[in-house]
């Protein structure tokens, strides 16, 4: 009897469907930040910001395929991380994983500190530090309480954003109709630009993937989503289908109605442009959508990163005890997504250009590892109970892999020292913990 109620409490309870774990993907995306991010990323591709969203998805829709495939052979929490141990070796998972930890890790982080900015310009007389810990102790409580309750506040958070998102683009059409004229809109003009090298649009494509970041997610979710073999797949692929429309959508009518990368404030850009054509009104709804994103967004980036420290917690990589502990009320890992929240304090002392430098660094590491990881299994002929061709199985995920480490090297070089500081840390812990690569980490327990 003890045995059986300690392996009740040790496994996540199954209660996601499909529509649920699509919005959590879609949540962590939040995709009002397509124009929170807006000036930045049409700078760094010197206006070719729908163009970047549009090469980003290509390489994002090819590791989504290879995350589907791996998701209905392994079932299980952990991502990336348990792809590659359970396909290549416990030491290239235990590095995959280590370096998916900076993404998963300092997100939830980035995206506090990028809503507490928002509303520290709204209130300028409320100190920063009190929006950051708001939606720490606010996000923390609602996923120790339970994904169920997270999950269905999410639905209500998704469709204002959607909504706005669709009054922003309907707003920028009519806009840009208005300004054209007689001769009509040039509609080919925000992804055709000769002049603009395409090293640029490169440059700014390796900046939009941050957007996409909430498809790989859910994969953590697998334990508690319901037929995972089914619709975990499903939901991987569509969640990266429909935040990369969303995106390239929203980024080709805000060229249209604001060519060029002129800006009062680039860090601002899509407030300047929300007043230019929607005026005060439509400014201060955009405001309040953009905070409801962040909150949302942080709501499932935090569950993620719980879920992730479980897995390495339950293969005793990480210290059992604490990582590998659920709540035996919640059935959640409560101390993993206390450890975020406290992690999250860290904002405190950074500005946002500093805390996101090198999240996508750990991102393309992963993507990259997870398209080998597919072409491995083909090559081995360990297909689970679904073939898989020579299309899906070497032709897909070797051009996801190439045009992940296409986009890593095309990352800036600070993100480029951090990531490899980071990812050199985790070399030096591995070989402390199996005493110079003479013992395997601890294998998971399944």
């Amino acid at each position: 009897m003890q045995d059986s109620s300690v392996a009740a409490q040790s496994h996540l309870k199954r209660t996601l469907g499909l529509p649920s774990v699509l919005l959590f993907g879609l949540a962590y995306m939040a995709p009002l930040i397509v124009y929170g991010t807006y000036g930045v990323l049409a700078k760094a591709s010197d206006d070719t910001a729908a163009l970047a969203y549009l090469l980003a998805l290509v390489a994002i829709a090819f590791t989504a395929l290879s995350y589907g495939k791996l998701a209905r052979l392994y079932p299980v929490a952990g991502s990336a991380y348990t792809y590659t141990r359970k396909t290549f070796n416990p030491h290239l998972g235990f590095l995959v994983g280590w370096a998916t930890l900076l993404d998963y890790f300092f997100l939830p982080m980035v995206i506090w500190l990028i809503g507490a900015a928002y509303l520290n310009a709204a209130f300028p007389t409320v100190p920063t530090w009190i929006w950051i810990v708001a939606f720490i102790v606010l996000t923390s409580a609602l996923n120790i309480v339970g994904i169920e309750l997270a999950a269905r506040f999410n639905i209500v958070l998704m469709v204002v954003q959607l909504a706005i998102v669709g009054l922003f683009v309907a707003l920028c059409w009519h806009y840009a109709s208005a300004a054209a004229g007689p001769g009509g809109i040039a509609l080919a003009e925000p992804f055709f630009k000769s002049h603009v090298p395409f090293a640029s649009t490169m440059a700014g494509a390796a900046i939009a993937a941050y957007s996409y970041l909430g498809f790989d997610a859910v994969s953590t979710l697998t334990e508690e989503t319901i037929d995972p073999k089914k619709n975990m797949p499903r939901a991987i692929l569509w969640i990266a289908l429909i935040g990369g429309a969303i995106f390239v959508l929203a980024a080709y009518t805000m060229q249209l109605a604001h060519p060029g990368v002129e800006f009062k404030d680039t860090d601002s850009a899509a407030f300047e442009v929300a007043k230019m054509i929607g005026g005060d009104i439509f400014v201060t709804v955009f405001l309040a959508g953009l905070i409801l994103a962040q909150f949302a967004s942080g709501i499932s980036a935090q569950a993620s990163v719980g879920r992730l420290l479980y897995a390495m917690g339950r293969d005793e990589i990480l210290p059992k005890r604490f990582f590998g502990f659920i709540h035996p009320k919640f059935k959640t890992p409560a101390i993993n997504i206390a450890i975020a929240g406290v992690v999250g304090l860290i904002a405190l002392k950074l500005d946002v250009a500093t805390s996101t430098s090198f999240i996508n660094f750990g991102a393309f590491l992963a993507f990259t590892a997870v398209n080998l990881c597919v072409v491995r299994l083909y090559l081995s002929g360990n297909h689970g109970d679904k073939k898989i061709g020579v299309i899906g199985g070497m032709v897909f995920p070797l051009i996801g892999a190439v045009a992940d480490i296409w986009l890593l090297v095309s990352l800036e070089k600070t993100a480029l020292v951090l990531g490899a500081i980071w990812f050199a840390i985790g070399l030096v812990y591995l070989c402390w913990i199996t005493r110079l690569f003479r013992q395997p980490p601890p294998e998971v327990a399944v």
